[in-house]
Parts: structure tokens; C-alpha cells; sequence
């Protein structure tokens, strides 16, 4: 089985041609329904709670379609959809009307949503800022054009010579400054994940990049697990940035101490767990050290209303199975 993981994808800018999208991933929506030819009759939508969602990313070589019932299927309201340049799924630079047409009647007609769109380059790479600002833009106008609320980045790889924290303080408010500014003429928010090998890893760089860009449409796609293996307090950020977090993971982390204790947290291998030679590992929901409840009611108490997104990392399971388990697990914490 391949890895389930944004590694796979982090960083892939190379632009296919501009027919990929209509010939594989909308042109597949394209295609008749179950209830082609007759009229849908929405049912009325109930005001929004926390729900679950799904990062698309394990699913590429899937048809949208076919990811749109995988989710309905396995009790998911929500999608965060990756869109980059050449993306089957939903490509930034050639998406138009008609698509988006075509997408809204396939989310409506399953009564699912779009939550966000996801753009996981690496925008710190040398000599590729530009191209990587140019790309993003197009992915908030995207968002724009489908009612999406939000835009899902990470802060870029750390440079060479220079700590996180410099790099938030000195170079990250110029990178995202045009990103910000689009965003927010778009309504559209920008959300963070805080994965540890980017730029934002413990607490002090969470604090660091809250004081350094203080647009209240810049925040967090939070993700509680990466901060688990760093034996952070993962829900600090919580009621700290309640206002900023637009949008979160949903990913455990299984922590196996006697291996940590064996091999010194500096030591094994990252993302292996216990049976891999390491002492972690990703997760489904319910299958980790998160404590999904305790969790999620911080999340109600701050009066946080969105999706958490389940981001399927985990190697035990396989794509359709995993997100079923995770959604499961998460379901029973929603109001349903």
C-alpha cells in the first residue's frame, strides 16, 4: 500500500496540461447519476456544528466522483480538497464556471460541502516564492468561485542557518503578505497547519507567528498530533488562539513509551511506530493518545463550529476504511 501522507504530495508544482481537469477529475462528474434527469430537492440544511471532514489526499487516483461517495458513504460531511496545478481533483489554474457548476450540483445532490482547499507546496523553496504566490492566488480565487471558506497552507521547510523562529520573523510576513491580502479582498481565510518539520513546530512558534502577522484572517488549520510526540500541550493552542484556528486535522498519534525509552526521543524512526523500528506513529482518530473528548469540548466551549478533518496517515488501514473508522470514532463527539 502507498503512504498516506501530504509528504507524498508537499511540493509538487509541476503544471499538467490544462485539459487534466475536465478529462479526469471533473469531466468524471460529469458523467450520469443515480438521479440523472430528475430534479434534487436539497433538504434544508441545519445551522453548522463541528462536523467531520476528510483531507482528499490519500484518494487522488480516485475519480471526484467516486471520492464524493466514499464520503458520503463513510458518514463525512465535509471535504478538504487538495487543489495544485495538474491536481485530477481540482486544478487552480484551469477550474471555470462550468466546473464549478458541475461541483456544486455533485456536493448538493449528496449534501456535502467543500470546507476548504488545500495548497501544501513548499513555499519557502529558493527561486520559487513567485511561482508559489502565483499558484496560491489562483487557489484562493478557486475558493472564491465555490463558496470554499478557507484556504489550507503549511509555513514553508526552514532555511538553511536560520532557526523558525528567524525564519517567522524575517521572512515568512513577506512570503505570505500577497497571499493574506487576496485572501481577505476574496473573503476567504488562510489556515495553517502546524506539521512539525515546517516552520511552525512547538508552542513558541505558534506564539511567534501570532505576534509577527496579526490579520485576523490568517490562523491555524490546527492538527493536535503533531504536537503529541513533542510532549507539547496540544490543547493549549486551542482556547490561546480560539479566534485564529478557521479549520482542523483530525489525526492521532500513538505513542509507544518503552520504545521511547529505549531509543531517547531524539532517536528511532520518525512516523514508524514501535513495529517500524521507531517509537510513533500516525494514527486514525480513537486509535492514539489524543483525548478526543476532552478535545473537542475545548473546541465547543471556544465556540468553534467547523469540520475536523481527518487526515489519513495511517498504515494499519487501508483509504476507504481508515476515513470509516476515523469518521465513526469523531461522529459520535457531532451533532448529528
Amino acid at each position: 500500500m502507498n503512504p498516506l501522507s501530504r509528504r507524498t504530495f508537499l511540493g509538487t508544482a509541476s503544471a499538467l496540461s490544462a485539459g487534466s481537469l475536465a478529462s479526469v477529475g471533473v469531466a468524471a462528474l460529469a458523467q450520469p447519476s443515480a438521479a440523472a434527469g430528475s430534479e434534487i430537492a436539497p433538504a434544508p440544511m441545519k445551522p453548522k456544528d463541528i462536523r467531520v471532514g476528510m483531507l482528499t489526499a490519500p484518494l487522488r487516483d480516485l475519480p471526484f466522483v467516486e471520492v464524493l461517495d466514499l464520503a458520503k458513504r463513510c458518514h463525512i460531511a465535509a471535504l478538504e480538497v487538495v487543489a495544485e496545478p495538474g491536481h485530477p481533483h481540482i486544478d487552480p489554474l484551469t477550474i471555470g464556471p462550468a466546473q464549478v457548476e458541475i461541483l456544486q450540483r455533485e456536493l448538493a445532490e449528496r449534501q456535502l460541502e467543500i470546507s476548504s482547499l488545500s495548497n501544501f507546496m513548499n513555499i519557502t523553496t529558493p527561486g520559487k516564492a513567485d511561482k508559489v504566490q502565483r499558484i496560491v492566488i489562483k487557489t484562493i480565487d478557486a475558493a472564491a468561485q465555490l463558496g470554499v471558506p478557507t484556504l489550507c497552507m503549511n509555513l514553508g521547510m526552514p532555511l538553511p542557518g536560520m532557526s523558525k523562529i528567524k525564519m517567522i520573523r524575517e521572512v515568512i510576513p513577506g512570503l505570505f503578505r500577497p497571499i493574506i491580502d487576496h485572501a481577505k479582498e476574496k473573503g476567504v481565510n488562510v489556515a495553517i497547519e502546524n506539521w512539525f518539520e515546517t516552520n511552525l513546530q512547538g508552542l513558541d512558534t505558534f506564539d511567534c507567528l501570532m505576534e509577527t502577522i496579526r490579520d485576523d484572517n490568517f490562523g491555524f488549520n490546527y492538527d493536535p498530533s503533531h504536537l503529541v510526540h513533542q510532549l507539547c500541550d496540544y490543547t493549549v493552542p486551542v482556547t490561546k488562539y480560539s479566534k485564529r484556528i478557521f479549520h482542523t486535522h483530525a489525526k492521532d498519534c500513538l505513542v509507544d513509551d518503552q520504545q521511547r525509552a529505549y531509543f531517547g526521543v531524539l532517536g528511532g524512526k520518525w512516523y514508524a511506530g514501535a513495529a517500524g523500528g521507531g517509537w510513533w506513529r500516525y494514527a486514525i482518530p480513537g486509535f492514539g493518545d489524543v483525548n478526543w473528548g476532552r478535545y473537542i469540548g475545548l473546541l465547543r466551549e471556544v465556540g468553534y463550529k467547523g469540520v475536523l478533518s481527518i487526515e489519513h496517515e495511517d498504515s494499519t488501514f487501508g483509504p476507504e476504511e481508515g476515513f470509516r473508522q476515523g469518521a465513526r470514532y469523531l461522529n459520535q463527539f457531532c451533532s448529528l
